[in-house]
């Protein structure tokens, strides 16, 4: 019904039909800080998802209608910058990273919205690049890939939107499969499937509702500690490029010049890769249980070697462990609030969403938003106009 109103409001706005593309947001089950290290993550495309209706227009104007804030907002494609609209940064974005690729991009209209929960942590940032840049491609005949698409749509928030995001949330949302995870290589961007049981699990999504100060530069500095703690190891062992690279034997020799909290935070990174094969062996032979004590694993990383969680997601976490039915539960993202993801039996997610709301409402004294997903395919077009 979202699609059909976003195309409505486009031939209301433009009095012509519009090609018709959904991008969904995404969600990763194991692998969290792995991605900027140059190691392995296990993304999947949700059905929480940006709708768009796009459309060449025969000027040479960009005319863009956010459905869900209802504004508009217009640009010369001879002019494309970064203004004040900070939504309308994210498809300039794109629109400039396409020209920068060489491509003429003429004038064209958009209207986008969907239900994708802003800052939850399910990448509606992505979903936006992504959609729009499959969208001209498709329009304009380019023939970009799929993997180019993102990193057009990477570049578009890095350079217009001041994100120095990793390529896991474009790579997701272009390249889901419906019942699948995919498992990306961050450094040499190859990837594999793996089955997800979604007739058996349904994946729920627990947000803190709190977004520390804190996220963003301790991400910085994280980052920074891990570079250290590949400095070190270089001088001992030559060939590790990244902690992707490394051992826990080569960590343990050269634990005390990192000092106890790089070599802390190197440990979770090198035991995280690990997990993600570990889990993805799980995944082939059907063992979700097994699967989601990867979880709980990672999550103890995060928040005992990482030190990215915070009191609301351990509370989380240790809410559902118990719980009739879960799989497993974690912290999802930078860290610092945002969402746990957990895995849960169909048939008991309304027990586990009414146990879940009642505890962090007791402990904490606030309400908890709760959001139910299901893995399904990267961005398509919808139908309309080819």
């Amino acid at each position: 019904m979202l699609a059909s109103s976003i195309a409505t409001a486009f031939q209301r706005a433009f009095s012509y039909p519009p090609l018709l593309v959904r991008a969904p947001g995404r969600v990763n089950l194991i692998g969290e800080h792995t991605d900027y290290n140059e190691g392995f993550v296990l993304p999947a495309a949700i059905d929480k998802q940006i709708y768009f209706a796009v459309g060449l227009n025969g000027t040479d104007t960009i005319r863009l209608i956010s459905y869900d804030k209802d504004e508009r907002h217009e640009i010369g494609v001879a002019g494309i910058r970064p203004g004040r609209t900070l939504w309308a940064n994210y498809l300039l974005g794109v629109a400039a990273q396409l020209q920068a690729r060489g491509m003429a991009v003429p004038g064209f209209d958009c209207v986008f919205g969907g239900d994708v929960p802003m800052g939850a942590g399910l990448s509606s940032s992505a979903a936006v690049e992504c959609g729009l840049a499959f969208a001209l491609n498709h329009l304009l005949g380019a023939g970009l890939d799929r993997l180019e698409l993102a990193r057009v749509a990477q570049a578009a928030e890095q350079t217009y939107a001041g994100v120095q995001c990793g390529i896991m949330d474009q790579f997701a949302s272009l390249h889901g499969r419906p019942g699948q995870v995919v498992r990306l290589d961050c450094r040499s961007l190859t990837y594999d499937y793996f089955p997800f049981d979604t007739a058996v699990c349904g994946i729920v999504l627990c947000n803190s509702g709190v977004k520390h100060s804190l996220a963003s530069s301790e991400y910085n500095t994280r980052r920074q500690e891990c570079g250290r703690g590949v400095g070190i190891l270089q001088k001992l062992f030559p060939l590790v490029r990244s902690l992707r690279d490394a051992t826990l034997a080569q960590l343990a020799e050269c634990r005390a010049e990192m000092g106890e909290t790089v070599y802390r935070r190197c440990r979770y990174v090198v035991e995280e890769n690990r997990r993600v094969e570990v889990a993805c062996e799980h995944l082939l032979a059907g063992d979700l249980a097994a699967f989601g004590q990867q979880m709980y694993a990672s999550h103890a990383g995060l928040r005992d070697d990482y030190a990215v969680s915070c009191r609301e997601l351990d509370l989380l976490v240790e809410a559902a462990r118990p719980l009739p039915g879960v799989y497993g539960a974690r912290m999802m993202g930078g860290g610092f609030g945002g969402c746990t993801i957990n895995l849960v039996a169909h048939e008991e997610i309304p027990h586990f969403v009414e146990q879940m709301s009642a505890a962090y409402e007791r402990q904490l004294g606030q309400k908890l938003d709760t959001y139910q997903t299901t893995i399904v395919g990267g961005v398509e077009t919808m139908g309309g106009r080819e």
